[in-house]
């Protein structure tokens, strides 16, 4: 259900880009429909309701979901300022990079590597295999930020379908990637180290 709530505002930014451009009238007031920059709009308005409402609800917002939601006003508000969508373009590798630097960091400071934060409530690994997964979180973000960034100013006329479907299926496709992967592993819980930090 989280999922599915953060992928509202990428969605509804999705179907806006894809109407063809058109001046409606609303009260009045001439307003551009469909392209790049009411996309743009759509995107920060609707990412401020869907986080605003979780952060009513939950009284609090995760990391991850403040970090994207601060991209989405820094980059869609550059874009929209400067009329440029080179700003928006930057935005999906900027904070998969910033994701992987989060799961590299986590190496060095803190007790515990960050996938052993998120996951450890509900698993019980032995600390090599929580160091293997946060390398692979790193190399999973490291690599979705470069495939963004080289689609977006290579194959400028698919990158918007590439930047909603694809990193989605790069997502899923990682993460049953990950439940095979751990599904090999569950078996050595009962002998794992009770280490708070994996050794690297």
């Amino acid at each position: 259900m989280k999922q599915f709530i953060d992928f509202i505002p990428l969605l509804l930014f999705f179907i806006v880009y894809k109407i063809e451009p058109r001046i409606v009238d609303i009260a009045g007031h001439d307003l551009s429909i469909g392209g790049i920059y009411s996309a743009t709009a759509m995107l920060i308005i609707s990412s401020v309701v869907v986080y605003g409402f979780l952060f009513f609800k939950q009284r609090k917002l995760e990391k991850s979901q403040w970090l994207t939601l601060i991209a989405c006003l820094v980059f869609g508000s550059l874009t929209l300022a400067f009329h440029s969508e080179t700003f928006l373009k930057w935005k999906a590798p900027v904070v998969n990079w910033l994701f992987a630097l989060a799961f590299a960091g986590s190496h060095f400071i803190g007790d515990k590597l960050l996938i052993k934060r998120i996951m450890g409530h509900a698993l019980t690994l032995p600390d090599a295999i929580w160091t293997r997964l946060n390398l692979a979180w790193i190399g999973f973000f490291l690599f979705c930020g470069a495939a963004n960034l080289f689609v977006a100013f290579t194959y400028q006329s698919i990158w918007v379908d590439f930047k909603v479907f694809g990193s989605l299926g790069m997502t899923l496709l990682f993460l049953v990637a990950q439940g095979i992967y751990l599904s090999r592993h569950l078996h050595d819980a009962d002998s794992a180290p009770t280490n708070t930090k994996s050794e690297d």
